[in-house]
């Protein structure tokens, strides 16, 4: 079975349905008392996969005692390989009998062999095992077959489902021995890349704050550790299908209907700094065009720190409206002037867009199309050099961090 659920939205509280389109990829059915579906995706990960498997294998609480491996199951599909990932599998399942781990082979027809199919396929098939059991707070979480997770992978995602998330990025760092084989130049582009998501990050937190999403946290919201509960899965409609960065697009689909999203630094996993990646647009190909930008001595460009403040500030001018909207307020075109101006995009439109509007996130989605369309943001906005731009919300975020270090210190007297 496979989650097709329909893409409008009826209501917030929508009760959600699977709708049966082709067979399990698992017999077996889940255990009762399971309450996290893992699923990874594998091509020839013959390399890196025992680690994984490993990994997955030795889940810790959150005071360091074993996690019941009754608590969670794994989902391996090895598809289309041509080394010996399958049977490396077989044989971990066999050595941990204790681990419930289902290993699933095929060979995908070409049109549909690439990642967005694997990933959307496993979750799917996590979605509808959950839900089978009656666990709609259930997790499907998923990671790669190239990726370690920390120890306490699971129980710290499950720990941010506790606090009120629907949906949880995990922090995801490149293996340091990959690393140090990069060539200097692609090093450095890697690590400054991370530093102003970071930066980014923050100044989103303090900016536009999320109370679901609050500082610390971080940028990063990829397949590698990337989980959602259940009933928000099928709610949004599961993972669209896309070719590549179906991660993104699952995020997305989350955001458009308002999902309580959490980028957690406590759920942490390390992945391969591979240049030969398994999928298209990922971390190998961006690596790759950072090594090409090297010989051909281009900089890395980024968006200004000036755009960054002027969206985020316009996002949190349009958020407040939103609250006030539901509270009964109706906005007017006054009330929606400074930030349709921030925005570059009609204040007439971005009215009738605000009242119309189911979700904030779906508003937020249709304000970056017009903005698109009508290309203004891009116009008035120049990049910049990333190592400028980090300097930059270095200097913007430090008065802000310290204004925030001396108000924690008076709420603590």
């Amino acid at each position: 079975m496979s989650v097709d659920c329909i893409a409008a939205i009826a209501s917030p509280s929508a009760h959600w349905l699977p709708k049966v389109t082709c067979d399990s990829l698992v017999q077996t059915p889940p255990l009762p008392q399971c309450e996290v579906c893992v699923v990874v995706p594998v091509r020839n990960e013959s390399e890196m996969l025992e680690s994984t498997l490993t990994a997955l294998n030795h889940q810790l609480d959150l005071e360091g005692r074993s996690l019941d491996p009754d608590r969670y199951e794994i989902i391996l599909l090895a598809n289309n390989c041509d080394d010996d990932s399958a049977a490396i599998a077989h044989r971990f399942a066999k050595q941990q009998s204790h681990l419930v781990l289902h290993i699933v082979e095929q060979t995908i027809p070409a049109p549909n062999a690439h990642i967005g199919w694997v990933r959307k396929r496993l979750m799917d098939e996590a979605y509808n095992r959950l839900i089978s059991i009656g666990c709609n707070r259930g997790v499907i979480a998923s990671t790669d077959g190239d990726t370690r997770v920390a120890s306490n992978w699971i129980a710290a995602t499950l720990y941010e489902v506790e606090c009120g998330a629907d949906a949880v990025g995990g922090r995801i760092v490149t293996d340091r021995r990959d690393r140090a084989a990069l060539t200097r130049y692609t090093r450095a582009c890697h690590l400054r890349e991370v530093g102003y998501r970071f930066l980014v990050a923050e100044l989103e937190a303090y900016l536009d704050p999320d109370v679901f999403d609050g500082s610390p946290r971080h940028f990063q919201h990829y397949g590698a550790s990337l989980a959602v509960t259940a009933e928000m899965y099928g709610r949004a409609g599961g993972i669209p299908l896309v070719r590549t960065s179906e991660d993104v697009a699952l995020y997305q689909a989350l955001m458009r209907i308002d999902a309580n999203f959490r980028h957690s630094p406590l759920v942490r996993v390390t992945t391969s700094a591979r240049q030969v990646g398994r999928a298209q647009h990922g971390l190998a190909d961006q690596l790759g065009q950072w090594t090409a930008m090297e010989s051909e001595k281009q900089p890395f460009w980024v968006e200004s720190v000036a755009a960054v403040t002027t969206r985020l500030s316009a996002r949190q001018e349009l958020r407040s409206l939103w609250r006030q909207m539901l509270d009964g307020d109706q906005p007017t075109l006054k009330d929606v002037a400074l930030p349709s101006n921030r925005l570059g995009i009609s204040h007439d439109w971005l009215l009738n867009q605000l009242t119309q509007a189911q979700f904030f996130g779906a508003l937020l989605e249709q304000i970056e199309h017009r903005q698109e369309q009508e290309n203004n943001w891009q116009q008035r906005w120049s990049l910049t050099k990333i190592e400028y731009a980090i300097n930059d919300l270095r200097l913007l975020l430090e008065p802000v961090r310290q204004q925030s270090r001396k108000t924690i210190q008076k709420q603590v007297r």
